[in-house]
């Protein structure tokens, strides 16, 4: 029950504030109201209008942390986001996958995997993050990138599709 009043609760905030400006005051407006039903949510948690969060019990948010526009955060699986951490534009979160079953991946079972984000780092527009990822501290996912593992190196540029090591951050 608490899933679907959840569920209904973050549209409600997509819907009724979608039209305000994204402007800093009102994108940590919308941040502190997500942040009611969040399994945690640190101070100035901005959001912009079309952002669109699901399954907020299983979000977690630290300080000073950005989603920019239209981003898609699917956190069935657990998804946290570490402070002073920025999500460009476009972005799309999924925490869960599809298995098979009879031979269809209609009716499978959900495969759900946690990711995590960590202190400082920046997600570059248009890229998607998978169940059981990990972007280390003050690194960088280039623009357009698939994270589908573990990056552990901090201080790093990941990039491509699959993202892989680019090069350590001077």
């Amino acid at each position: 029950m608490k899933h679907k009043f959840l569920l209904i609760y973050s549209w409600f905030v997509y819907t009724f504030l979608f039209f305000l400006p994204d402007i800093p005051i009102l994108m940590r407006f919308r941040g502190w109201l997500y942040g009611l039903g969040m399994k945690r949510c640190g101070k100035d948690f901005q959001v912009a209008h079309d952002a669109t969060i699901k399954v907020l019990q299983c979000f977690e948010v630290g300080d000073h942390v950005y989603l920019a526009n239209n981003v898609e955060v699917l956190a069935g699986g657990g998804i946290i986001i570490e402070d002073e951490v920025m999500i460009g534009p476009q972005v799309v979160f999924s925490s869960n996958d599809h298995s098979q079953k009879n031979a269809s991946f209609r009716y499978g079972d959900r495969i759900l995997g946690e990711i995590r984000i960590q202190r400082g780092a920046w997600v570059g527009a248009h890229c998607t993050i998978l169940k059981n990822s990990l972007l280390s501290s003050q690194s960088i996912l280039g623009a357009g990138s698939v994270l589908n593992k573990k990056m552990e190196q901090p201080h790093s540029l990941y990039a491509g599709v699959p993202a892989k090591f680019i090069k350590e951050l001077s």
